[in-house]
């Protein structure tokens, strides 16, 4: 403990440099005056946004079409500790918008120059307010605007010269800028973003009906067809609440980092953790468990969960940016989370976009160059196959041949798909050995000699008796019942002791016990294994996370055939 000197009183901080205390934690970056600002505008109905910046000279601007303010709200915003959002103390845990401290407006004068021009709908005139660093009035005119409020703070840090030598330079800033816009974007699609850096386009983001909608225009390499959408309600919390997903699938894309998996609450990319939560960042690990064994090795889902809480199981008090949150209940949230993305990963009998269009056009391609007809226009075909008709679950192929040994090609309600036959049922028996993972007596043992420490710590954590027999030798007393009978099984379990999970272990147990390529199957095999496939959880990719399937539709076959043209019916058509 640190003791004051004898002639030192201990006395309250004067009420100027609370707040410029204060001011400091809410407004640490450009990012930070974007986002307050941007909490403004959408708090206020906004549905078209501009923001402009000019980081060399830290000053930041942003339009709205929003409700606007009057001349006497302007009087009052920019002071510490005002706000129209909260009424009485209870409302601090009913929160319903994204601004609510009553501190955004008030720091940013403390931090810059700050000027607001706003004109409430329904009134035929604006006005314009400058402040001083306490947040008071010190120029008013009436100005002629459109509907909507214009915040400009110029000057950022200038009185805080030491804070603005240790920021990032301007051009990091701008990337976290570009995310949050990024994150307001995903959770408020309906909203037209339009970014200007220096008086030039920067980016703009087209309003959506919905996140999935938004994120190709985020990341210029997905295609529509590479994302699935679904909502789950939780029943058994008090009040609306909504898990929503929006997930890259795993067949078609994933990331090199984690960078794409993003959690939001009531309207905000946040970090949750629980009340009693000792685990950090539990949802973000909720969201990768429940991507284990679908994706290659060292990649990343690309996954957007936005939780629709009820107001009651949210505090927003834990931080003053408002970016991490204690969320009530977590345990309840997190396998809703699991669950439903587990149910958007699978797939449809009623194919709305089979995501392989390009793919398919690009086959297509190749394989009429060597006929007679070429296509001249890419839109001959179209990238919206028609529904499957009639149909519901995903039970719905029907194997018609195999094709080298290695394909089973299957009848689609909506086409024709090609399954890879082993990694099919590869993911069939992991998910079997993850119910049932059963072990059996070796008789006589079997003998393994130079392995690790770890090796063999991994080989007792997945359940297999070994004991130590000699030197550098170890007795294998039990091997799982798939590999038992194998005459790989030396090698199998020496693969399962280099694994670096159980859910690794049963992966290349399954690897290894499915059929192989090249093993011909007649058409019972195959509906057999078509039929248990589609019943898995996670049909779209194998363990290693390789794609299992391809879907040619019917639409696309029709149009690379030219069925649209009208020629005659002696000609079939």
């Amino acid at each position: 403990m640190v003791e004051c000197a004898p002639d030192l009183q201990i006395q309250p901080l004067g009420t100027d440099l609370v707040h410029r205390i204060a001011a400091g934690e809410v407004i640490d970056s450009l990012g930070a005056v974007v986002r307050e600002l941007l909490d403004n505008a959408l708090d206020a109905g906004a549905d078209r946004i501009s923001v402009s910046l000019w980081p060399q000279d830290w000053r930041i601007q942003v339009v709205d079409n929003g409700q606007g303010l009057t001349a006497a709200n302007l009087a009052q915003a920019a002071t510490p500790h005002t706000t129209s959002k909260l009424q009485r103390e209870e409302d601090l845990w009913d929160i319903q918008t994204l601004g609510f401290r009553g501190e955004a407006l008030h720091s940013l004068a403390q931090m810059g120059r700050l000027e607001i021009c706003s004109r409430p709908v329904g009134s035929a005139q604006g006005c314009r307010v400058r402040y001083d660093h306490q947040g008071h009035v010190v120029a008013q005119e009436t100005v002629a605007i459109a509907p909507g409020t214009v915040a400009t703070v110029a000057d950022l840090f200038q009185d805080w010269p030491t804070r603005k030598q240790a920021l990032p330079d301007p051009a990091r800033q701008m990337r976290g800028v570009q995310t949050i816009i990024h994150d307001y974007a995903l959770c408020h699609p309906q909203v037209t973003w339009q970014v200007q850096q220096n008086n030039r386009l920067w980016f703009s983001i087209a309003p959506a009906k919905a996140a999935q909608d938004i994120l190709p225009q985020l990341l210029a390499t997905l295609q529509p067809g590479d994302l699935c959408h679904h909502r789950c309600q939780i029943p058994d919390l008090p009040g609306n609440n909504v898990v929503e997903v929006v997930l890259g699938l795993p067949d078609r894309c994933h990331r090199h980092r984690p960078d794409w998996v993003k959690v939001a609450v009531n309207g905000r990319c946040v970090q949750v953790s629980g009340e009693d939560a000792g685990q950090s960042h539990p949802l973000e690990q909720t969201i990768l468990g429940a991507f284990r064994q679908t994706l290659p090795r060292h990649r990343h889902p690309l996954c957007f969960i936005h939780l629709h809480a009820d107001p009651q199981h949210v505090d927003w008090h834990r931080h003053p940016a408002k970016t991490e949150i204690y969320l009530r209940h977590l345990d309840q949230w997190r396998p809703a989370v699991t669950t439903t993305i587990q149910e958007a990963l699978q797939i449809p009998a009623e194919i709305q976009d089979s995501g392989h269009t390009q793919k398919i056009r690009q086959l297509m391609k190749v394989a009429e160059a060597k006929g007679v007809y070429h296509l001249q226009q890419p839109s001959l075909l179209s990238s919206q196959p028609e529904q499957a008709a009639g149909e519901s679950g995903f039970n719905v192929l029907k194997a018609i041949a195999q094709l080298h040994r290695t394909y089973i090609v299957a009848e689609h309600p909506s086409g024709v798909w090609l399954v890879e036959q082993h990694i099919a049922h590869e993911r069939v028996l992991y998910e079997q050995l993850g119910q049932d993972w059963h072990l059996v007596p070796l008789t006589p043992p079997m003998m393994l000699r130079d392995l690790t420490e770890r090796q063999v710590e991994q080989l007792t954590d997945i359940g297999i008796d070994i004991t130590e027999f000699g030197h550098q030798l170890w007795a294998i007393r039990s091997a799982p019942q798939r590999l038992a009978e194998r005459p790989d099984c030396e090698a199998a379990l020496i693969e399962l002791s280099q694994c670096e999970s159980i859910e690794a272990a049963l992966a290349a147990t399954a690897c290894r016990s499915a059929i192989r390529n090249g093993m011909a199957l007649n058409l019972l095999e195959m509906q057999n294994l078509l039929d248990q496939w589609q019943q898995t959880r996670h049909p779209r990719t194998c363990p290693h996370g390789r794609p299992i399937y391809l879907s040619m539709e019917e639409a696309d076959l029709s149009r690379f055939f030219r069925r649209h043209w009208v020629i005659g019916k002696s000609h079939g058509i």
